[in-house]
């Protein structure tokens, strides 16, 4: 199958031709960067490739909705998929190298079989998220393995939004021994302060604009951490969202970073985050921030 050439970007769709053309580009001292996305793509994504591009002298950007991930089939039959308008937007980012997508079939990545596996992941992947999606990081990982074995980075670029996948990913690589430095990314934000996902866009603009709610109460939770005790910041987190008519808090917490353990007491030689996530309508969003 040839690949669809625009300007300095590959389009690849099967397993075949991606490692035809990796192996043309690769050398023994030459650096792969690998992104990995499920399309929708925004400015958070892009910010990611950019970083690889700079850091790398090849790229490779996946664009794959896995199914293996989502608990409600809903959510994945409305998922949003506009593979040119993907394109158009890798396209407009100025890159010196060549970025390759690889925009594969469920069977390119799962064979006959689309199933996802069990992981142990020490624990992680029953906070937070875990609790709300059951087996969601499941899928994740199974999605993740199955996609840097066939790319075959030398590293790879995530987005501290996720914060909880991506410790989940660092961990995935250190118990299957994957030869791949895992790198975390900076949340991007809406000039509001709103994290940056493609589900922003179901948003109308009033609730975008309520939604910088999100960010000003991390923030303050930042600015109590250092004298407040931590049962009275989950209140004062409560009491924000009690009687708000847009936003639905689902949860927050404030986890030890390592082992996203609930914090009961802080410990000065470890590093904490606040986790939040909420529904505006049927729209689910989640925010961290750093702590200390």
């Amino acid at each position: 199958m040839h690949p669809i050439i625009v300007k300095s970007m590959k389009v690849f769709t099967t397993n075949q031709s991606l490692h035809s053309c990796l192996a043309s580009l690769k050398t023994s001292a030459s650096s792969l960067g690998f992104v990995p996305t499920m399309g929708a793509l925004h400015q958070g994504h892009l910010s990611l490739i950019k970083r690889a591009t700079k850091e790398n002298e090849n790229v490779v950007v996946s664009i794959f909705v896995n199914p293996t991930q989502f608990n409600n089939t809903g959510d994945l039959e409305t998922y949003p998929r506009d593979l040119n308008q993907d394109l158009k937007r890798i396209e407009s980012i100025e890159s010196l190298g060549e970025i390759i997508v690889y925009a594969p079939s469920e069977a390119a990545v799962y064979g006959n079989s689309v199933t996802k596996e069990a992981f142990d992941f020490g624990g992680l992947e029953l906070q937070m998220e875990g609790k709300f999606r059951p087996g969601h990081f499941h899928g994740v990982g199974t999605v993740v393995q199955k996609l840097l074995d066939i790319v075959g980075p030398t590293q790879a670029y995530f987005g501290e939004k996720d914060f909880q996948q991506l410790q989940i990913i660092k961990k995935l690589v250190k118990i299957s021994k994957t030869n791949v430095k895992i790198i975390a990314c900076s949340i991007e934000r809406e000039p509001n302060g709103l994290a940056m996902s493609s589900r922003n866009t179901r948003l109308t603009s009033a609730e975008r604009f309520h939604a910088s709610k999100i960010y000003d109460v991390l923030k303050t939770t930042k600015g109590k951490f250092s004298d407040t005790p931590l049962d009275e910041i989950t209140k004062w987190v409560a009491n924000q969202f009690e009687k708000d008519a847009i936003i639905n808090l689902e949860y927050f917490q404030i986890s030890e970073q390592l082992t996203l353990q609930p914090a009961n007491k802080i410990e000065p030689q470890k590093k904490y985050r606040a986790f939040i996530s909420v529904y505006i309508r049927n729209i689910r969003l989640i925010d961290n921030i750093a702590l200390n």
